[in-house]
This record gives C-alpha cells, sequence and structure tokens, in this order.
C-alpha cells in the first residue's frame, strides 16, 4: 500500500512538472503566466461612461465588468480606506483626494508598462502620476437661460440675488459648493480655516434658498424648471444639445471669478483581485479611438489629446466648452483634517434644504 502511495505522489510531481501549479498557465514565450483575470469590478459615477464601451471590452477580453455607482465622493473616499480591494478593481474618486489617498497607501502604485495609451494624456493633467489614469475633466460652471432668468450672472454672488429664490438648478457635494462661496467671500477655495469656512456656510445658506433642485441640472433647464444651473460642462452641452441650435443658454461670463477645472481619475485600490484586467482597461479606455467614442455619449472635457483629436467635429466645437475663461480656473486641493470641518458645515446645510 506504501509502495502504490509512493508511486501516486512521483506521478503526480511529474504531472506538476508539465502542467504548473494551479492557477497558471503557459505563456507564449514558453513560461508559466497567472491565469488572466475574467471578471473587473469598479466603482465609480453613474452614467459616465458608454455601454458599448464596455460591451467591447467585455467581448475582448472575454470577461465581465460589473459596475457599482456612488451617489457622491465620499463614498469612493469610504470605499477606498475601509479596503476597497475586497470588493472592488477599480474605483473613482478625484484630484482632491489624491495626497491623502497616497499618504495613507490606501492606492496601489500602476505599472504603466501595461498601460502604453497613458501616454495620450497631455502632461498637464496628470496628480500623483503613479498612482491614477485621468479619465474625464470638468469645468463647473454657470450656465443660464438668457431670456427666463431676471438676473444676469457675471459673479459667484450673483446666486444669492433674492430675484433668483427658485430658479437655481445645482450640482451637489462640499467640495463642489464650498469653493464658491470661499471665492465669492474673498477667500482661497481651498481654505483650511474654520472662520472662513463658517462664514462660507452663511453664503451657502442664502445660496439654498434660490435652489429649486439638486442633480439633473440639464433636465431642469430643458424643462424650464430652472433658469440657472450651477454644473459641469458635460450636463451643459446635453442641455445644449436638447433644446437645438437656437437654445437661448449661455455660459455666465465672469469678469473676476475663476471657474473650478476638476478630475475624475481611476486609481487601484489597494488589495484589488484583478489587476491584470483593470490595467487592459485603464489602457482600453486611453485608446484614441475608444474615447474619441465615448465622448459622443459623454461629452465632458477630455485629458487625452490624441482621443480630442480624433473626436468629431461635433465634440470639437461643442458650444459648452466654448468660453473665454479656461485660463482662470481653480482645482480643488486636498485639505488634509479640515475635510471634517467642511462635512459638519455642509451636514448642516443639507439639513436645512
Amino acid at each position: 500500500m506504501k509502495k502504490s502511495i509512493s508511486i501516486l505522489l512521483v506521478m503526480v510531481l511529474i504531472m506538476s512538472i508539465f502542467t504548473g501549479c494551479a492557477g497558471t498557465s503557459e505563456g507564449a514565450d514558453g513560461e508559466s503566466e497567472e491565469t488572466a483575470s475574467t471578471e473587473l469590478n469598479i466603482y465609480m459615477w453613474q452614467q459616465y461612461i458608454s455601454d458599448d464601451l464596455i460591451k467591447s471590452f467585455e467581448e475582448e477580453n472575454n470577461a465581465t465588468v460589473n459596475l457599482s455607482y456612488m451617489s457622491d465622493n465620499a463614498d469612493a473616499i469610504t470605499k477606498l480606506t475601509a479596503g476597497g480591494g475586497e470588493e472592488y478593481d477599480l474605483i473613482m474618486t478625484c484630484d482632491a483626494y489624491m495626497e491623502s489617498l497616497v499618504d495613507g497607501d490606501y492606492i496601489e502604485k500602476i505599472n504603466f508598462d501595461n498601460i502604453p495609451n497613458a501616454s495620450n494624456i497631455n502632461e498637464s493633467y496628470w496628480t500623483a502620476k503613479e498612482y491614477c489614469v485621468p479619465y474625464l475633466m470638468n469645468y463647473i460652471y454657470i450656465v443660464y437661460n438668457q431670456d427666463t432668468s431676471p438676473v444676469e450672472i457675471t459673479s459667484y454672488n450673483d446666486l444669492i440675488d433674492p430675484a433668483l429664490k427658485g430658479q437655481i438648478a445645482t450640482i451637489d457635494g462640499a467640495r463642489n459648493l464650498f469653493p464658491i462661496a470661499l471665492i465669492a467671500l474673498g477667500y482661497d477655495p481651498n481654505s483650511t480655516n474654520e472662520s472662513e469656512i463658517a462664514e462660507a456656510y452663511e453664503w451657502l445658506v442664502k445660496y439654498n434658498e434660490n435652489v429649486v433642485a439638486y442633480g439633473n441640472a440639464e433636465q431642469n433647464l430643458t424643462n424650464g424648471t430652472a433658469s440657472v444651473a450651477f454644473t459641469y460642462d458635460g450636463n451643459a452641452s446635453w442641455a445644449m444639445s436638447e433644446l437645438g441650435e437656437d437654445n437661448n443658454l449661455v455660459i455666465a461670463d465672469f469678469e473676476e471669478d475663476p471657474v473650478q477645472l476638476g478630475f475624475d481619475l481611476y486609481v487601484i485600490p489597494k488589495g484589488a483581485k484583478h489587476v491584470d484586467l483593470a490595467e487592459k482597461f485603464l489602457n482600453y479606455i486611453t485608446d484614441p479611438q475608444v474615447m474619441a467614442e465615448n465622448l459622443e455619449e459623454y461629452p465632458y472635457s477630455c485629458p487625452n489629446d490624441a482621443a480630442v483629436e480624433a473626436a468629431s467635429d461635433t465634440y470639437k466645437n461643442d458650444p459648452a466648452r466654448d468660453f473665454d475663461y479656461k485660463e482662470n480656473v481653480f482645482f480643488q486641493k486636498d485639505v488634509g483634517e479640515a475635510i471634517t470641518i467642511y462635512n459638519d458645515y455642509y451636514q448642516k446645510l443639507k439639513v436645512g434644504e
């Protein structure tokens, strides 16, 4: 019996020489390599990437992509700081949080040897370059119907004019709203001074009185629910397109106030299980033609210069991105521990809605 077991063990060892360990396969160069992943789990904004893009990636890689959606940036940060790699392979976040995510060791370094298409992204638009891949970027500005708005808007302070009561549709989020209030008050949009943030809260209370809806800015503009929107350039593009060439929407012409330019980025959370497929996906979406087609459906500003060049004339000539103050922008910066101050005042603001 012992002799039979010994023979069996020898046979198993011989077979292992030819087949390799479990979870590996023979590579094209004759060396074993890890079996390619067939499932990719992504956490990101909803209605922000083409279904056709996802389908094509799945077909090309014999894989399944599972999309889960966040309601605001805080959701993504919570996932990343609570061991996001257990659930997700890619998580979308924004430039404002990258410093803390890197310092906290919450995200993986990316092997850019596997993402050659990343070279198509303009060098000006990278942040924490070893740890993320920029996806799309957004100018956040005021667009309004010049026929129905009771106020001509040339600054953020115009948004608290009582004449606009019930007229504004707006995006949400502490780090989107507080900066415009801080600028209106003459402060740094990334202030960490609590007294300044408190003043900004009082300004936003007045702003809130003029808000008719949070979210769906483009629909509220097109159906007449709102005459003014504080929104992303891509959403303004949808509204202008829906209303046609003769629409009465104009982008507010600010004389001094800067406009926010934000970036949405993909990061690989620490401990992600399908890094190989995540890298393939990042390379796929930075392919110029793939991203150019994605821009037809989601016409936001794009950091991928080659994709913009490959995009249609309709995208290139989109009036939602044709404005004079693109050089007068500010970026969200990581405010460190002051984020708790922002969040506390933001919760007070939301309770008062």
